[in-house]
């Protein structure tokens, strides 16, 4: 509440993304999911696939870290400082573990939710927040996203200090505030991949675990009682030849008879599926815009990345830095803001480098050439 003669300030009672204890599966009390469910498919994409998994972990690393430039030397010192002692929550401290969370999130889900928490008018946190749980609304003003949560009722409501909250979304659409994930188009190749891999580990089980057919011939003219009395007898036999083959003594089978002993489905051979999974797995990497090879596939053995995939990777890297920066300066700015100092604050992002120490000494070398040798000429 603003009064006279005294400087407004921006305070929280509690925590809006991070209530306390309470039902494991309270969220399923009125909640109304997301879209249409998306951040659920994506999650268990992860899981599931370790590939996508790992590219997503790559991409936030490569994303790189972030500086700090101040108009004054106070506010530059204080801000380092807070930035990297800055609570985020779940254990862990510095700007640099909220923001891989942050990221994270924006590439899982292509939206991600952050808090800033004030207390005593000084912003003494930054968390983040689980953004399935959660959801947008277009405001009254068309640039204004309204953030909504369940309140203590299971009722979805307008967070009540939308002020203090962060929100991202990457590539969104014009139907709807939501971001787009980079796990778009993924699932059905990924459902046809799973199916491959499924496939896969029963037929190794079938295989590996050799099941046989013992059969019994020139038995037609016997007593169908003498009959059931030979299948016991071979049948205890072979069963006690399998076992003492499990202790290591070998064992002999013997029978009387024509006896024909086969593998249960060996006669099937088990299906390539190499050339389908890296169609599939070529789809995929494409849509995460790493190179084949920073996933651990090698499918080519002279692979390695060249100035082209580097400088693709650069720019992919660059707009995922610029779809993250509004909110790295939101939190610059409200905590000079409340320290009392200027908040005008430039962020400088960690330089982005892909290329092989030896590649990058030969472009300077080229470069330094170039410089004399057009100063020789005198251009």
């Amino acid at each position: 509440m603003k009064r006279k003669g005294k400087k407004q300030t921006l305070t929280a009672s509690a925590c809006q993304l991070r209530t306390g204890g309470s039902h494991p599966f309270g969220a399923l009390k009125g909640f109304v999911p997301l879209g249409t469910g998306e951040e659920q498919i994506y999650r268990e994409m992860r899981e599931a696939i370790p590939v996508l998994d790992a590219a997503v972990g790559k991409l936030v690393r490569l994303s790189g870290g972030f500086g700090v430039k101040c108009r004054s030397a106070q506010a530059q010192k204080k801000l380092e400082e807070f930035l990297k002692n800055v609570p985020c929550g779940r254990g862990q401290v510095g700007i640099d573990s909220f923001l891989s969370s942050y990221v994270d999130s924006v590439l899982t889900y292509g939206k991600a939710v952050g808090e800033l928490v004030v207390a005593g008018g000084k912003l003494r946190a930054v968390c983040w927040g689980d953004v399935t749980q959660l959801q947008m609304q277009e405001g009254e003003n068309p640039l204004e996203t309204v953030i909504w949560g369940m309140d203590s009722k299971g009722l979805m409501r307008p967070l009540p200090y939308q002020h203090l909250l962060l929100f991202t979304s990457m590539n969104p659409e014009p139907a709807h505030p939501y971001g787009v994930s980079i796990f778009r188009g993924m699932p059905f190749l990924a459902e046809i991949l799973m199916k491959i891999y499924n496939a896969i580990g029963t037929n190794w089980e079938r295989s590996g675990n050799l099941r046989y057919s013992v059969i019994c011939k020139g038995d037609e003219n016997m007593d169908p009682a003498m009959v059931q009395e030979r299948g016991r007898q071979v049948a205890a036999e072979w069963a006690r030849a399998m076992e003492d083959g499990k202790n290591g003594t070998v064992r002999d089978f013997v029978a009387v008879g024509d006896v024909q002993i086969k593998v249960i489905g060996g006669e099937a051979p088990i299906l390539n599926s190499e050339v389908p999974v890296r169609q599939i797995l070529e789809q995929l990497v494409a849509k995460t815009g790493l190179p084949p090879f920073l996933l651990g596939l090698n499918w080519s053995t002279t692979e390695r990345m060249s100035t082209q995939q580097a400088d693709l990777l650069t720019s992919e890297l660059w707009a995922l830095r610029r779809t993250v920066e509004p909110a790295v300066r939101k939190i610059c700015r409200t905590f000079l803001a409340l320290e009392g100092l200027d908040p005008e604050v430039e962020i400088l992002w960690n330089d982005i480098s892909l290329q092989d120490i030896t590649e990058e000494a030969k472009a300077e070398l080229y470069l330094a050439q170039a410089a004399k040798a057009r100063a020789e000429a005198g251009i």
